[in-house]
């Protein structure tokens, strides 16, 4: 009884000071709700002002980053609620925050591997340009200076939910924190004005629509939302050289078939912002108010990071996040066609044709990768970091391996010839860039990313023992695995538990020796027209303009509705530079579909080289007057008018396009001409620095070329049409070695 009563009068009391709580904050809200956050954030900016160091412009918190926060001056990190604060209430979004690579974007060992070598080489100063993103109040609070020595427990919590849902605004063209923040408030009073602090959770409970005017905006929904940090580049003021772009997944999604705001992509879907694929509702365990009709939007953002819940023991994450690699139809894998000896004739699309496979002989096999359902590149981001590979293996009938490329070796290495999905940056002194010291690089050898809907073509030759019986099994995949084995070895040393490995996708075809027939295709496999097409693709980006026009010619041939097929054709002519050749498919492009932005497009290409210009106008206006958002169909719109000595107009397009990518050298240098033109000489000047600034520096190939030199074992992937090889067994290649 007397338990009871004293658990009454405690609960009593807890509402007492709950409601005395409410009629404070109400009572302050009436006044001025911001009145005491103010005062105490002066106070703390002007005593961080005494000693912080603006080594790069005075008055900017985060250069070179460009996180901003109204009112332009520093905030304590006291004003960001904690994300126990809200995962009192938020127990779901906090499980899986804890978890995800956001709440752990600043603490890794991966990430404090390079930004400790920054700030060891330049400064901690320069740490800004990552930390804008990674550590955000730190950025936003001045700890990102050498005379910082106050309480940094934030560190632990990096993108803490208060970051992301106090930002107001994004600037989608910048990147590196690309976003502006409002004070932290988890609600409004009844005007609008943000509450700043903790409240009570009556408070909140009372006003369940204050909260979400706090905590919600309807960016956040976007894809530019994203690209506040998932874009970035590396400007002078850090690398002291140039303006190189370092990364940019949200321009590779605006250019993909899921933005629709591209006309020339290959293929066509549905529209889906990054949310869409990394946020995807699903039923939560734990309690959660912001659960609609029992699901609610994953916060783990699961993508490729299986390499931090490893590190950290977050065994549900990594499940997650491997089940999320494994799932859908992100890439389609097919082993396409076979060259036979020196018989140059293509066998092909396999399961589909007849054909004599003779012991003995020479096996050249084709491998199609394509991008399929993935709204940036294989891989995206930090591709010198990551790695994607292809392991092709040919088995015979006992299992035995014939032959073997892109296997992991026994150190934890992958075999330096495999098809890697990746990029090779490197230094002035022609050296791989080691560490992601993305303050030195100076150029990139080679890129073999594959973009948003386009394919890839990877050429396998091996021979087949003169007295083999049995069928023999070849077996393509997709692997990848979260980082590189030597980076993980400058992280931690030689000894360290074999970080995850995962297969994207796979695809195993078993051939006879001798005759085989054709066979039905797999459910859900590509149809043959669309494997034509994914290998055409693949040709084209090759530089292999008469194997493609071959390719997308069968496509016609098979699907004589389909228009893109008639586009690819003239796409081909016009990289080829048979721009008259274009013009028929084009037409019949065009009778299949009047009007169409993709086909149109490049018929203004060959209207232009007709000298048509009218025509070359009129098309391109009407790509735009559907696509306003191209920045392709701007740029050439722009370049006609110019040609065509409209400067007003050609200006307005350039300016257009800039509005889409502040960064395209084309509209920098046609507006640095034309302002001059103009008599703006200003503006002229500013277009001009631009270009000087971002276009690729003329001796950039060099550091790439003794980059290559000193690495023969991989410089074949930097050939576009190369093909992995069987090594000779040691005996012939010494033989073959002889005078």
């Amino acid at each position: 009884m007397l338990k009871s009563r004293t658990r009454t009068i405690c609960a009593f009391i807890v509402l007492l000071i709950a409601a005395g709580e409410l009629c404070l904050r109400t009572t302050r809200a009436g006044e001025d709700p911001r009145a005491e956050e103010q005062t105490a954030r002066k106070t703390y900016a002007d005593q961080i002002r005494k000693t912080y160091h603006f080594d790069f412009t005075k008055d900017s918190i985060s250069l070179p980053g460009n996180a901003k926060v109204e009112g332009n001056d520093f905030l304590p990190p006291s004003a960001f609620p904690d994300a126990q604060y809200c995962g009192h209430c938020h127990q779901e979004a906090y499980h899986q925050w804890r978890q995800a690579l956001h709440s752990n974007a600043f603490r890794t060992p991966f990430y404090r591997q390079s930004v400790n070598i920054l700030i060891r080489t330049k400064g901690i100063a320069f740490a800004r340009h990552c930390d804008s993103c990674h550590n955000p109040v730190g950025v936003l609070a001045g700890a990102l200076d050498s005379s910082y020595n106050g309480d940094r427990s934030f560190d632990r919590d990096g993108l803490t939910c208060m970051v992301c849902h106090s930002i107001q605004s994004v600037d989608s063209k910048l990147g590196n924190g690309g976003f502006v923040l409002a004070v932290p408030a988890v609600i409004v009073d009844a005007q609008g004005n943000r509450i700043p602090g903790m409240v009570p959770d009556s408070e909140i409970l009372a006003h369940l629509d204050r909260h979400s005017k706090a905590v919600m905006q309807p960016i956040y929904h976007s894809a530019q939302f994203c690209a506040a940090c998932h874009k970035a580049n590396l400007p002078p003021m850090l690398n002291d050289y140039k303006w190189i772009r370092a990364f940019t997944a949200y321009d590779e999604w605006q250019n993909s078939k899921f933005s629709q705001q591209n006309p020339l992509t290959f293929y066509q879907t549905d529209f889906t912002t990054c949310q869409g694929c990394h946020m995807v509702r699903s039923p939560n365990t734990l309690p959660e108010p912001g659960a609609k009709n029992g699901t609610f939007a994953s916060h783990r953002w699961a993508a490729g990071n299986t390499a931090v819940p490893f590190y950290y023991g977050f065994d549900e994450q990594l499940k997650k996040t491997i089940e999320f690699l494994r799932s859908g139809n992100y890439l389609n894998v097919d082993i396409f066609a076979l060259k036979i000896g020196d018989n140059p004739l293509l066998i092909a699309p396999l399961g589909t044709v007849p054909f004599n496979l003779p012991a003995g002989q020479t096996v050249e096999a084709w491998v199609v990768i394509q991008n399929k359902n993935i709204g940036h590149s294989l891989v995206p981001e930090v591709r010198d970091l990551y790695e994607a590979w292809t392991q092709f293996t040919v088995k015979d009938s006992t299992g035995a391996t014939l032959y073997s490329s892109g296997d992991v070796l026994p150190d934890g290495s992958l075999d330096p010839s495999a098809h890697s999905f990746t990029n090779r940056p490197v230094n002035l002194f022609g050296d791989f860039v080691d560490n992601h010291m993305v303050w030195t690089i100076h150029s990139v050898a080679y890129d073999n990313t594959v973009q948003s809907g386009r394919s890839a073509l990877v050429r396998y030759r091996f021979q087949l023992p003169a007295d083999i019986k049995g069928p023999i099994t070849v077996i393509a995949r997709v692997n990848y695995r979260h980082f590189r084995q030597s980076y993980l070895n400058n992280i931690f040393g030689p000894d360290h538990p074999a970080y995850p490995l995962v297969e994207l996708a796979s695809r195993a075809r078993t051939l006879n020796i001798g005759h085989n027939s054709p066979e039905p295709a797999p459910p859900g496999d590509n149809p043959d027209w669309m494997r034509w097409n994914n290998l055409g693709i693949g040709l084209l980006d090759e530089l292999q303009h008469q194997d493609a026009l071959d390719a997308f010619e069968q496509v016609v041939r098979l699907r004589p509705d389909y228009k893109d097929g008639y586009i690819n054709v003239a796409l081909d002519y016009i990289d080829w530079e048979k721009y008259e050749e274009a013009r028929k498919p084009l037409e019949t492009a065009l009778q299949l579909h009047p009007d169409d932005a993709r086909a149109l497009y490049y018929m203004a290409l060959v209207e232009r080289r007709a000298r048509h210009s009218a025509a070359e106008v009129a098309d391109l206006e009407k790509v735009v007057a559907q696509y306003p958002d191209s920045r392709d169909a701007r740029r050439e719109l722009g370049i006609s008018y110019y040609q065509q000595h409209h400067p007003d107009e050609a200006i307005a397009e350039f300016k257009a396009l800039q509005a889409i990518d502040p960064d395209d050298l084309a509209a920098h240098y046609n507006l640095a001409i034309l302002y001059r033109r103009e008599g703006l000489k200003q503006q002229a000047a500013f277009e001009a620095a631009q270009y000087t600034m971002k276009r690729i520096d003329p001796g950039a190939p060099t550091y790439s070329l003794d980059y290559l030199r000193k690495h023969p074992e991989i410089s074949n992937e930097s050939v576009p049409w190369h093909v992995h090889a069987e090594e000779p067994a040691p005996t012939q290649r010494a033989a073959a070695e002889k005078p």
